[in-house]
C-alpha cells in the first residue's frame, strides 16, 4: 500500500521531550505532519523540535503544563492554524506502597494523567466538531488494565483514561472525532523505573509510534472507542469478556448465602461467554424473564453473617446505600451510615435501631475518609468492611462539560474510594482482615455520552481497587468491584422503580457475599448485577501479531495486518488477568528475528545493552558476559538488622519493630540485596588485576519500587562502563533486583571501582554521563539548609557486618594493619546508609542516592551530614567530626516528594 502521508496535519503530542512522545513526534513529522512538541521541559522539547526542523519538518515547542490544554491547543492554532490529532501522552510516576501513598502523590497523577488529558481534549474539541474531524489518543497502561503493586494511584489514573477514551468515542462518532486508547510498553523515563535495562533494549518507542499513526490517519480502520496493547513488536487488541452467570428469585430469599451457592456458576468462563462492548449491555427484560422462573434460591450450609463486624456504607442515606445498610444490620453488623444530608442518614440509621440493630451516622463529605473512619472506631472500636458507594453525576455534552463538574464527579467517586480505603488500611492491616467492594457502572465499562466524567471516574475505580486487591491479598485484605443496574437505571426507565426484580435491595446480596468471611478467595473481581443476574466480568485479549523485532516497524505493516490484531475468533484469544501475564506474551516476541532481514540493522538489539563502539575488543568481550543471576532471599529480621547497621535505634519503632504500622527498611537497604552478585563478576580481563588494589570508588541506588519487608530477590549483574585511566581502571558495574515472582525491579545499583595498576588496556578514558549516576553535585556556596550529626558505635562496623559483609577489614584488627589502617573501619556502604537515614529525616523520602568515598571511618567517630536542597535534589556531604575529613563527597539524593517542606532539623 502507498505510504501513509500527514501533510496538511497538525498533531498535539504530550509529554513529547523523550520516551514515547519523541518517538510519536519524529515519526509524525517524517510523514509530513506539522507537530506540536509539548513538555514542561523546554530544552528537552526544543531538542525534539531541532532535530524535526532539521530533517526538513515542521514542529513549534509548548512547555505548558498538560492541565492547561487551552495554551496547549493556542500554540497549534497560532503556528500552523489548526489541531487535527492529539496524543495524550504526558505522564509521571508517583510509586508508593498504597499504606504509605499521601495525598499528594495521589493528587499529583490525576492532575498529570487525566486532568491533562481532559484539559487537552476539551480544548481541542471545538475545533474537530467544527472542522469534522479529529483522532485522540490516550494513554493507559497495563497497571490500569490489571492492577499493579505500589501503583493505586497510577493504575486509577491508567484505567481512568480507558472510561474517558470510550466515552468520547460514544460522543464524537457523529462528527467523525474518533478515541483510541493504547496500552504501551516502552522504554521512556517512567519505564526506566520499573524495567532491567535488557529489556528496555527490546521495548523500543519506535514499535509504538507506528500503530499511533495507523490508527490516526484520515484513511485508517475504524479503532474508536477500542483497546490496545502494544510494545515489542507486539500488537493486540484487548475487550470485556462476560460470564453467563446465575440466576436468582428476587425474594427474601435472595441473600448473600444464596449467592455463595452459586458462585462457581457465576465465575463460569467455559460456559458460553458473552463479550458486550457497548450499552445496552444486556436485555433486562429477559433477565426479569429468566429470574421469575426459578423457583427457589438455595442457600449455602452456613448463614453468611457480619456478628462482631463494623461495616462502613458511604452515600448510604438512600438508594442502593441504604439497601446495602440495612441489609448488613439485618445479618448483625454494625453499621456506619455516612452521607452529606444529615437528615436521611439519621433516617436510616432510626430504620436500623427500631429493628433491633446497630448504626450510626457519619454526616460529612466521604471524601473525609480519616472522620467516616474515627465515628466507625469512637461508636464501635474497630472497622472491617468498607462499601464505597457515594457518587453523584454531572451529565453533559462533553464540549459543555465544565471544569467543576468534571472535578466534583472526580473527587465524589474517585477521591472518595480512595480516602476511604486510605483510612481504613492501616486497620485492616494490622488486624490481617478487610473487605472492600467499590462501585463500577456500565458507563465505566463502555463509555457513555454525556457522562464522560462518570465515565472517566468509574472506570478508575476498576483500576484502583484492582491494585488493592494485589496488595491486600497476602494481608487477608479482599478488594471487589459490583457493577450494578438498578431502578431506573436497569435500562426500564422511571417504570422500572415499581419492577419488583429491579429493587435496589436485590443488588445487596452479592455487596454482602463479596465483603463476608465466607468470600476467602475472590478478590480483584468485577461482577455485574442486575434482575435478580450475577455475572463475572474480565479481559480477553485477541491473539494479536507479532512483528520482526529486528526490521522498523512502519505504519503500513500495521494497517496490512488489522484483522489479525482485532480477530478474537481465531482460538488464539487469552485472558491475561495480571501485568506480568500480559506481559509475559509481549516478551515471547523479543525472538522474533525476520532472518530477511538485513544484518547488522541499527534495529536489532546488541551484544550487550551497555555496548559502546569507543570500547577496546577485551571490554566489549568482557560486556558481553552474563553472570549467573545470584538469589537474596530475606525477612523482617534481615531489615531490623540492616536497619539498627546503620544507626537505628530502639526509640524509632518504625525501623526496628516488625509489628509497627509504618514498619519499614530504610532506603539503603537496597544496597544489600546485591552485595554477592557485584562481587561475584570477574575482573580477570584487566591486564595485572589484584583484588587487593581493588578500591571502591562510588555507588548509585536506585529505588525503583515499594521496598518489600521480606521477600525473595534475583540480582542480575553486568559490566556498564570500563575506563582506561592509564595506570588504573574504573570498572562500573550495574546490579538490577528483581522480585522473583513477578519480575518487577525492585533496587538498581552501580557501583564503581577503581582498580590500581591495571590500566593500559586502551578504550575510552572519559565516562559517558549516566545522570544522577554519574553526576558531580558540587556543593552550593551558601550555609546548609540543613546539618545532622551522629554518633557511630564502637560496635558499629561489627553490627553493620551482619547485613552480609564477609570483608575482615571491618573485623579483624590484623587484617585492617596490613591496609594502613589503626584499626578496623566502617564500610563505605555503612557510611552511606547513615547519611541516607539523615536525609530521610530531614528532608523525606528519596528514589535514588549517589555518594563517592573520600574517606574512611572508625567505628565511634562522629558523623556530620550537611545539606542543601537544590530543586528535586538534596546536595550533601559527610565528614567526620573529630578530624574533620571528608568521607563522602560528590553526593546527592532525588526527593519523592521535593515540595515537600524542611522537617526540623534533629
Amino acid at each position: 500500500m502507498p505510504q501513509l502521508s500527514f501533510k496538511g496535519q497538525t498533531v498535539i503530542v504530550t509529554g513529547a521531550g523523550g520516551g514515547l512522545g519523541k518517538a510519536y513526534s519524529l515519526l509524525f513529522a517524517s510523514r509530513g505532519a506539522n507537530v506540536v512538541v509539548n513538555d514542561f521541559n523546554k530544552d528537552a522539547a526544543q531538542k525534539v523540535v531541532d532535530e524535526i526542523t532539521k530533517g526538513g519538518g515542521k514542529a513549534v515547542v509548548n512547555n505548558s503544563s498538560a492541565t492547561d490544554g487551552e495554551a496547549v491547543i493556542k500554540s497549534a492554532l497560532d503556528a500552523f492554524g489548526n489541531v487535527t490529532i492529539l496524543i495524550n501522552n504526558a505522564g509521571i510516576l508517583r510509586d508508593k506502597g498504597f499504606k504509605n501513598m499521601s495525598d499528594q502523590e495521589w493528587d499529583q497523577i490525576m492532575a498529570v494523567h487525566l486532568k491533562g488529558s481532559y484539559a487537552c481534549a476539551k480544548a481541542a474539541w471545538p475545533h474537530f466538531q467544527k472542522q469534522g474531524f479529529g483522532r485522540i489518543v490516550n494513554t493507559a497502561s497495563a497497571a490500569g488494565l490489571y492492577g499493579n503493586f505500589g501503583q493505586a494511584n497510577y493504575s486509577a489514573a491508567k484505567m481512568a483514561l480507558v472510561g474517558f477514551t470510550k466515552a468520547l468515542a460514544v460522543e464524537g462518532a457523529r462528527y467523525n472525532i474518533r478515541a483510541t486508547v493504547i496500552a504501551p510498553m516502552a522504554a521512556s523515563a517512567m519505564t526506566e523505573t520499573i524495567m532491567p535495562p535488557e529489556m528496555l533494549a527490546n521495548l523500543k518507542p519506535e514499535f509504538v509510534a507506528p500503530f499511533v499513526l495507523a490508527i490516526t490517519h484520515p484513511d485508517a480502520p475504524d479503532a474508536s472507542g477500542k483497546i490496545f496493547e502494544v510494545g515489542a513488536g507486539f500488537i493486540a487488541e484487548i475487550r470485556w469478556e462476560r460470564s453467563k452467570g446465575a440466576v436468582f428469585k428476587t425474594d427474601k430469599t435472595f441473600t448473600p448465602s444464596a449467592v455463595q451457592e452459586k458462585w462457581e456458576q457465576i465465575t463460569d468462563f467455559e460456559t458460553d461467554p458473552e463479550h458486550p462492548q457497548g450499552l445496552p449491555d444486556f436485555d433486562i427484560k429477559a433477565k426479569i424473564a429468566e429470574s421469575s422462573k426459578v423457583t427457589e434460591n438455595p442457600q449455602a450450609s452456613q448463614e453468611v453473617r457480619f456478628d462482631g463486624k463494623t461495616v462502613i456504607v458511604t452515600g448510604a442515606g438512600s438508594g442502593l446505600g441504604r439497601a446495602y445498610a440495612l441489609l448488613y444490620a439485618r445479618l448483625g453488623a454494625n453499621v456506619v451510615v455516612n452521607d452529606v444530608n444529615g437528615k436521611a442518614a439519621q433516617a436510616i440509621v432510626d430504620e436500623i435501631t427500631k429493628a433491633g440493630g446497630k448504626a450510626v451516622a457519619a454526616v460529612t463529605s466521604a471524601e473525609d475518609g480519616e472522620g467516616i473512619v474515627k465515628t466507625a472506631l469512637d461508636k464501635f472500636g474497630g472497622a472491617h468492611v468498607l462499601v464505597a458507594n457515594a457518587g453523584l453525576a454531572r451529565p453533559s455534552a462533553f464540549e459543555k462539560l465544565s471544569e467543576k463538574d468534571w472535578d466534583e464527579v472526580l473527587a465524589v467517586h474517585l477521591r472518595s474510594t480512595y480516602k476511604c480505603a486510605k483510612a481504613l488500611w492501616p486497620i485492616f492491616l494490622k488486624q490481617k482482615y478487610g473487605r472492600i467492594v467499590t462501585m463500577g457502572s456500565q458507563s465505566g465499562l463502555y463509555g457513555l455520552p454525556g457522562l464522560v466524567n462518570y465515565s472517566t471516574a468509574k472506570a478508575g475505580i476498576l483500576g484502583f481497587t484492582k491494585t488493592l486487591a494485589i496488595e491486600g491479598k497476602k494481608y487477608n485484605i479482599f478488594a471487589n468491584v459490583v457493577v450494578p443496574s438498578a431502578g431506573a437505571a436497569a435500562g426500564l426507565g422511571r417504570a422500572g422503580h415499581h419492577v419488583e426484580a429491579v429493587k435496589e435491595e436485590y443488588i445487596a446480596p452479592l455487596v454482602g457475599y463479596l465483603s463476608s468471611d465466607a468470600n476467602d478467595e475472590t478478590t480483584g473481581g468485577i461482577f455485574q448485577i442486575a434482575g435478580g443476574w450475577i455475572a463475572q466480568i474480565q479481559w480477553q485479549r485477541a491473539g494479536g501479531h507479532g512483528f520482526p523485532v529486528n526490521k522498523p516497524l512502519q505504519p503500513e505493516d500495521i494497517i496490512a495486518k488489522w484483522k489479525v490484531l482485532t480477530d478474537f475468533d481465531d482460538g488464539r484469544a487469552t485472558n491475561p488477568a495480571s501485568t506480568q501475564e500480559a506481559f509475559m506474551q509481549i516478551a515471547e516476541n523479543f525472538g522474533n528475528v525476520d532472518e530477511n532481514a538485513a544484518s547488522g540493522s541499527d534495529s536489532g538489539s546488541p551484544d550487550s545493552p551497555y555496548a559502546d563502539p569507543e570500547d577496546s575488543e577485551v571490554v566489549a568481550e568482557a560486556k558481553k558476559e552474563v553472570p549467573e543471576p545470584v538469589e537474596y532471599s530475606y525477612t523482617e529480621r534481615d531489615v531490623i538488622l540492616y536497619n539498627l547497621g546503620v544507626g537505628a535505634t530502639e526509640q524509632e519503632l518504625q525501623w526496628t519493630y516488625e509489628n509497627h504500622e509504618d514498619f519499614a527498611a530504610l532506603p539503603t537497604f537496597g544496597v544489600i540485596p546485591q552485595f554477592q552478585a557485584s562481587a561475584g563478576l570477574s575482573f580477570d580481563f584487566l591486564p595485572n588485576f589484584n583484588p587487593a588494589k581493588l578500591l571502591h570508588g562510588e555507588q548509585y541506588l536506585s529505588i525503583k519500587a515499594p521496598i518489600p519487608t521480606s521477600g525473595e530477590l534475583v540480582n542480575e549483574a553486568r559490566l556498564v562502563e570500563v575506563l582506561d585511566k592509564g595506570k588504573a581502571a574504573a570498572v562500573t558495574a550495574i546490579v538490577v533486583t528483581k522480585d522473583k515472582h513477578t519480575g518487577k525491579v525492585i533496587f538498581e545499583n552501580q557501583s564503581t571501582m577503581f582498580i590500581r595498576g591495571s590500566g593500559g588496556f586502551g578504550g575510552k578514558r572519559t565516562g559517558k554521563d549516566r545522570g544522577a549516576a554519574s553526576a558531580e553535585n558540587p556543593i552550593p556556596k551558601r550555609k546548609p539548609d540543613a546539618v545532622v550529626e551522629e554518633k557511630t558505635l564502637p560496635i558499629q562496623a561489627a553490627l553493620y557486618r551482619l547485613s552480609g559483609d564477609s570483608n575482615p577489614l571491618h573485623i579483624l584488627p590484623e587484617f585492617a594493619a596490613v591496609g594502613g589502617f589503626d584499626k578496623p573501619i566502617l564500610h563505605g556502604l555503612c557510611s552511606m546508609g547513615i547519611s541516607g537515614k539523615h536525609v530521610l529525616k530531614s528532608f523525606g523520602e528519596f528514589t535514588d542516592i549517589k555518594v563517592r568515598f573520600a574517606g574512611v571511618v572508625y567505628p565511634g567517630e562522629t558523623l556530620v551530614t550537611e545539606m542543601w536542597k537544590e530543586g528535586d535534589k538534596v546536595i550533601f556531604t559527610t565528614k567526620v567530626k573529630e578530624r574533620q575529613t571528608t568521607v563522602l563527597a560528590a553526593a546527592a539524593a532525588t526527593l519523592a516528594n521535593p515540595d515537600t517542606p524542611l522537617k526540623a532539623k534533629l
